[in-house]
């Protein structure tokens, strides 16, 4: 077997399937005249492995007539049904983005990772990571998305934005991400990345006199944190 079919196997069996499904159908289409939209989970599925693969939409569509294990993942009938198109994915996309869904399935990994006992607590690394993109795309009335933003690291330019990830120290699982323009500086966003009971902080030298800062100094427990 590929090493894509044991990975997809794998999120198959510990993804809680019916309770992600349940956190989109308040929000999903229920179109009670024309066409019957298509099943949440197949959604979701395909979404996921957009994802994953980090593919487009076009790319995911194709991609998954063209791989078995992919095709076998998305758990559709082939005699009687074609994948989703571009354009659907695209619409159940905007979907979670409007309803913050994303946050709200993030939000369901991390409690099951709690009642599991899986998150040690009293520490936290945090770290950022630009996410490039075009700095030639622009939308319809000819501008640049707005929450992007052009930064140098090193001696190269990036145009994008920029991740923000809080990481439970002693397991290793992520408990907190934040999205800003890339030119923010990772210290800005620190205390967003804090918990309540975090005793100790670890950063690359990005993080050098965050001690510093008012959102810092100003909150009773972030200010002893080490």
């Amino acid at each position: 077997r590929s090493k894509r079919e044991e990975f997809l196997e794998s999120m198959d069996e510990i993804i809680p399937w019916s309770n992600w499904v349940n956190i989109i159908m308040p929000y999903y289409y229920n179109n009670k005249r024309g066409r019957r939209p298509i099943d949440i989970e197949t959604m979701l599925r395909m979404y996921l492995m957009q994802n994953w693969f980090n593919l487009s939409d076009q790319g995911i569509e194709d991609a998954i007539y063209d791989s078995y294990a992919m095709r076998n993942f998305l758990k559709i009938n082939f005699i009687d049904c074609q994948v989703p198109d571009a354009t659907t994915l695209l619409k159940f996309r905007h979907l979670l983005e409007e309803h913050h869904i994303g946050e709200k399935i993030f939000q369901d990994v991390n409690d099951r990772l709690e009642k599991a006992g899986l998150i040690m607590h009293g520490g936290s690394i945090v770290d950022a990571t630009i996410i490039a993109a075009s700095s030639s795309t622009k939308n319809k009335d000819g501008k640049r998305d707005p929450e992007m933003h052009p930064t140098k690291k090193g001696n190269q330019w990036y145009h994008g934005m920029k991740v923000h990830v809080g990481v439970d120290a002693g397991s290793g699982y992520v408990h907190t991400i934040t999205g800003t323009a890339a030119n923010v500086h990772d210290i800005e966003e620190t205390h967003h990345l804090l918990r309540e009971d975090d005793e100790v902080c670890y950063g690359d030298s990005g993080y050098s006199g965050v001690e510093k800062r008012p959102e810092i100094q100003s909150n009773e427990h972030f200010c002893n944190i080490e």
